[in-house]
């Protein structure tokens, strides 16, 4: 009987934090693309934009005017999801099939930046330092909020992902439930502190530090990794050292080293294929019901998802749609991709 070998051979990996597997399938790696190839933009953004709702100056949708603002902007989403009026609703204990209930919530655009043309690799270190205190603010502001429980900040980046406007910004929902992928998190961090007395994310993250085989960035306070359990071909975990558990716990360090692993790590992305990476990135941290919650630990993820090129993709379908999450590249070839790649931007370096 052959040996396993977790480099070659296929296999599952268990993920505590959402208590699911995924199929890891290294030998797909070789197999020739004859697939759909994305479309590359190779024009370059003008720094202000006249037809754009995010710059600076400019009428928004709803017919609002944004300031002439030099930093961060936020303002409330003029096509919220959520909706903060407060409805009657009575829940109908015996449904079974039916089930269904409102929503409260706020949705803020968080604009990192007047200028049109840039992405996070491409700012200074105190600009997106900057980002960072107004993640703070928002945090605290939102979650302060009576009816809110939990405030999720998160980036779309590129068009594969679904962006429809390339002015540099993210977005804030806030509302009154768990999402069912933070409650799923939340339960398992919970399990893990009532049976060991101590934190998921700390223990795991002294585990990788030992092994060094999935690091991509490391400093004084943060490390920037690949998951054992990744799904996405590119995927990353940044995690804190010291055991914070929302982003308010940082020390004005904790926020430059954080701004610092953001710019680096990003600019290893757009490095890898010499193109603006898209992704979805998002903060997970404790739920804002006015509870402690020692069992979180601040995280932040990247689901990237280019595989091959910066024209080829990963798609889930039809296996990971029906039975569970799949990847061909491993984890630990993945992070030695990106740990090689230069700290400079490949368009300073040209």
């Amino acid at each position: 009987m052959k040996k396993f070998d977790i480099n070659e051979d296929p296999h599952r990996r268990y993920n505590p934090l959402i208590n699911e597997w995924v199929l890891v399938s290294p030998h797909r790696s070789k197999r020739p693309w004859q697939g759909q190839n994305e479309t590359v933009s190779s024009h370059s953004l003008p720094e202000y934009d006249p037809t754009c709702y995010l710059c600076p100056g400019n009428v928004r949708a709803n017919g609002e005017v944004n300031p002439a603002y030099e930093n961060a902007f936020v303002f409330e989403n003029d096509f919220a999801a959520l909706k903060q009026e407060e409805i009657a609703f009575e829940e109908n204990k015996n449904e079974t099939f039916f089930k269904a209930q409102p929503e409260r919530g706020i949705s803020r655009v968080v604009c990192f930046s007047p200028k049109h043309n840039l992405t996070l690799p491409e700012m200074s270190v105190d600009a997106i330092e900057n980002i960072i205190h107004t993640w703070q603010k928002e945090y605290i502001a939102l979650g302060n909020v009576d009816y809110i429980n939990h405030v999720q900040i998160f980036e779309n980046k590129g068009s594969v992902m679904g962006c429809s406007n390339p002015h540099p910004h993210g977005q804030i929902w806030a509302q009154s439930s768990l999402p069912t992928e933070v409650e799923k998190t939340q339960n398992n961090l919970k399990v893990y502190y009532d049976k060991h007395k101590s934190n998921l994310l700390q223990d795991y993250l002294q585990e990788e530090l030992k092994l060094n085989e999935r690091i991509v960035i490391e400093n004084d306070h943060f490390v920037a990794l690949v998951p054992f359990w990744a799904i996405w071909p590119y995927e990353t975990m940044i995690i804190s050292k010291r055991h914070l558990t929302k982003i308010t716990d940082f020390t004005e360090d904790e926020v430059s080293d954080f701004a610092l692993t953001l710019k680096q790590l990003t600019i290893k992305y757009d490095n890898l294929f010499e193109t603006s990476f898209p992704y979805s990135s998002g903060i997970h941290q404790s739920p804002t019901d006015g509870e402690l919650h020692p069992e979180w630990q601040f995280h932040m993820h990247f689901y990237p998802p280019l595989l091959r090129s910066a024209t080829v993709k990963k798609f889930m379908v039809g296996y990971e749609m029906m039975g569970e999450s799949q990847r061909d590249i491993t984890p630990e070839k993945s992070a030695s991709v990106l740990k090689e790649q230069n700290d400079v931007h490949y368009k300073n370096s040209l």
